[in-house]
């Protein structure tokens, strides 16, 4: 069970750690809980422009939860987990990194992402990584492959996408390439499109 707090810089504390060598995976589809909200509340526009078949995607998430594993599992297969939720999978990493304050470094093409999460994104001009992604996480792991490996195993998409680092910087590529450093989580790419229609 984690405990919450006041830690530096205003991050709650949490049970667990985070240690430089280590792995950072991530579990569920980043930016599929957002699509999954445009799909509904922008039906007709989408059904004229996509088949069906490929709608079906984002007719919500099926996969087993991530964050009942990742309870069940910290200190186990894993050491420290973030959930992903608002602002998706960049600002899940970002906390994850200021809770511990420690540094990671991870490739954006390695996130597990749907396609049709990406065609939708790609309509509206939207980051499918700063789309809410509820029920995912991102956690540290001394063995990666071993974690992911048990998540495939209880039906949750999983990927080792970078490592835990020393110091506290956040460092981003985009297929090996250096991307830069991680920004301050920004308001969730989701209320560009509904706003107030927004689903919870």
């Amino acid at each position: 069970m984690r405990t919450a707090g006041q830690g530096p810089q205003g991050f709650e504390t949490r049970d667990g750690e985070m240690r430089p060598g280590q792995d950072l995976i991530m579990a569920g589809y980043a930016g599929l809980d957002g699509a999954c909200g445009i799909a509904r509340a922008r039906r007709e526009e989408l059904e004229r422009r996509f088949c069906s078949a490929f709608l079906k995607q984002l007719a919500g998430p099926t996969e087993s939860s991530p964050a009942v594993w990742a309870e069940e599992h910290l200190g186990v297969d894993i050491t420290a987990y973030e959930g992903l939720g608002e602002g998706g999978v960049l600002a899940a990493l970002w906390n994850l990194s200021g809770v511990f304050n420690a540094g990671i470094e991870f490739d954006l093409r390695r996130i597990p992402i749907r396609q049709a999460t990406v065609e939708i994104c790609e309509l509206y001009g939207l980051n499918p990584y700063r789309l809410r992604s509820g029920g995912g996480f991102v956690a540290a792991a001394d063995n990666g492959g071993r974690a992911v490996r048990a998540l495939e195993a209880a039906g949750i998409p999983a990927a080792v996408i970078g490592s835990v680092i020393p110091g506290t910087a956040r460092r981003m590529s985009h297929g090996g390439e250096s991307a830069g450093f991680l920004e301050r989580p920004q308001p969730d790419e989701y209320d560009k499109i509904c706003g107030d229609e927004r689903q919870t």
